[in-house]
């Protein structure tokens, strides 16, 4: 039986992991790397906002008549010589942009953790930024779910009016297809967000959407891997609806794997899984979900995600 556990072996190491995490604003890509941080916590993580790496601020970018998605509006070439500087363990003066004030308050030196996490609009624009990324993600909510999530957001929190809001959209709707979605292309998994089949209002009750993981064929993995979900558990324990499907398909000459999950799963089937990626990992402890009932499809794939990401930072410590 396994003893050490992994995070020691992390710590030790001089290796720093780059996570890089691509989509649009407020698409929701914090939220998928909140395991990672809260498995191997402050001491272990940090992590960069690209919005920091703005080149004009709010009104700069108005009187330029630039969206923040547009390369011009971002010193992405500030943000490259940073993370290779960073991914050898030195810190840099990062800027640091205010969204309260949408201005720019005085940078701060920044020094990398183990593993250190890169969100962003252009987190995988370049190929100098994902040569220096060991795991790439992108968020792509569907157009409707981001959009609802964008104007409850401005018009609850910021005091926008809705035509305010949809005319934002508007604006920013063509830079997004020009330079953000095509980041999917380079990403190792893509997170697709949906409402879900059980009722689309279930998104604001319980935060419940219709989820797909879609992945490349792990190339690299350790040996003897294992992600089961306990058929009994879900048989007999889950008193509420779920559905889980698995899709192949073709792009560019490459297979693709769709995990599709939807609904929600009792908690005694997620925590089957996270001691199994415990004992595979020796990561320890586990336990993302504490004092809920039921998961969603989203805590899943938010699962999901760790466990790929661990295993990807074991092999890399395996090949060194």
């Amino acid at each position: 039986m396994h003893t050490i556990n992994f995070k020691d072996t992390i710590a030790a190491s001089p290796f720093i992991f780059t996570i890089g995490v691509a989509g649009d604003s407020g698409s929701g890509k914090t939220t998928f790397t909140q395991g990672i941080r809260s498995i191997f916590g402050d001491d272990l993580v940090s992590t960069i906002t690209l919005d920091d790496y703005h080149s004009l601020d709010r009104a700069g970018r108005l009187n330029a008549g630039l969206t923040a998605l547009d390369p011009k509006a971002n010193h992405i070439d500030q943000l490259e010589k940073d993370l290779i500087l960073l991914k050898r363990g030195v810190p840099v003066e990062k800027p640091v942009y205010n969204h309260a004030t949408g201005t720019f308050d005085p940078p701060v030196i920044f020094r990398p953790k183990k593993i250190l996490i890169l969100e962003g609009l252009h987190t995988l624009f370049t190929p100098t930024l994902r040569n220096y990324l060991d795991f790439t993600l992108f968020v792509d909510p569907a157009k409707e779910v981001k959009y609802d999530w964008k104007i409850r957001r401005d018009m609850n929190k910021r005091g926008y009016s809705r035509e305010e809001v949809e005319h934002e959209i508007a604006l920013r709707e063509p830079d997004y297809l020009k330079y953000i979605d095509p980041e999917k292309e380079f990403a190792d998994a893509i997170i697709g967000i949906d409402y879900s089949r059980y009722g689309r209002k279930l998104g604001e009750e319980r935060n419940l959407y219709r989820i797909t993981l879609v992945q490349n064929r792990m190339k690299k993995m350790i040996e003897n891997i294992d992600l089961s979900l306990d058929l009994y558990s879900i048989l007999s324990l889950s008193e509420r609806n779920f559905c889980l499907m698995f899709e192949t398909s073709e792009h560019e000459g490459h297979r693709m794997g769709h995990l599709i999950i939807d609904g929600e799963l009792s908690e005694h089937v997620v925590k089957k899984l996270e001691r199994s990626i415990e004992h595979q990992t020796r990561v320890r402890p586990i336990s993302l979900f504490k004092n809920r009932h039921y998961v969603t499809a989203g805590d899943l794939a938010q699962l999901i995600l760790c466990w790929r990401i661990i295993h990807r930072r074991i092999f890399v410590e395996a090949s060194r």
